[in-house]
């Protein structure tokens, strides 16, 4: 299969021998079994090296826009995509999430690792962002455990608008899985479902030690794209500690 073509032979030892990434509480992440990982979303490189590293295939959600773009380089990247068997999803609207959670709970049906960024887009600026509550909703829904995992170094490595990494220190951290079982047969609760979702945000936060901004991710960098350059160097971009 081309995933572990990838993993074992294209791309993964490539990605381990440039970023030499210090993996550390690998072991959180169960050997068997239906989970969620719930990371922190930095760079275009998160994608990769996060498979990279776990012994596991983990499917993510990928943004519908990698499965559709124009050209030659379109259908190559569509391809990548699907052959490393990433999930399209259209982020454009209430409807276009639940097709979305429809599909990862295809995915923790069958007993495999689907990975989520609940951020739903890359920070433009390397602070992490609030979480969109789809990542409860799945949890509950399929009664899985989330695991926290925390990508260090990537911003730096890649930021938004980089087409070729720069060689930096990574750190990729996985946390304690989170039991939501408490709220089971709640996920219409939209308070239980807000609560669940800070408790990973907060999970993945002390993981990172990123600053925290109360705010969904789309709508600072759209608010971001419309400040004047002097609004800009007043509140510069604010990397990753």
């Amino acid at each position: 299969m081309f995933y572990y073509l990838l993993k074992y032979v294209l791309l993964g030892p490539l990605l381990r021998l440039v970023f030499r990434p210090r993996i550390e509480g690998l072991e959180h992440v169960p050997s068997s079994g239906a989970a969620i990982v719930a990371g922190n979303h930095l760079s275009f490189s998160d994608h990769f090296l996060m498979p990279a590293v776990l012994k596991r295939r983990i499917t993510f959600l990928a943004k519908a826009e990698y499965f559709t773009g124009p050209g030659l380089k379109g259908r190559l990247t569509a391809f990548f995509f699907h052959s490393a068997g990433q999930i399209p999803v259209d982020r454009s609207g209430k409807e276009a999430g639940q097709a979305a959670i429809r599909e990862g709970l295809g995915v923790l049906d069958k007993g495999e690792l689907l990975g989520i960024y609940p951020e739903g887009t890359r920070s433009h600026d390397g602070r992490l962002y609030k979480g969109k509550v789809g990542v409860a909703v799945m949890a509950l829904k399929a009664g899985v455990p989330v695991i926290p995992c925390a990508m260090i170094g990537t911003f730096e490595a890649q930021p938004p608008g980089r087409k070729i990494p720069r060689i930096h220190p990574v750190v990729i951290r996985f946390g304690e899985p989170l039991d939501f079982s408490r709220y089971a047969g709640m996920e219409n609760e939209k308070a239980v479902l807000r609560a669940a979702t800070d408790e990973i945000m907060y999970a993945i936060l002390t993981l990172s030690e990123q600053e925290y901004v109360d705010q969904y991710a789309a709508d600072a960098k759209a608010a971001d794209a419309g400040r004047g350059p002097e609004e800009k160097r007043r509140f510069p971009r604010v990397p990753r500690g």
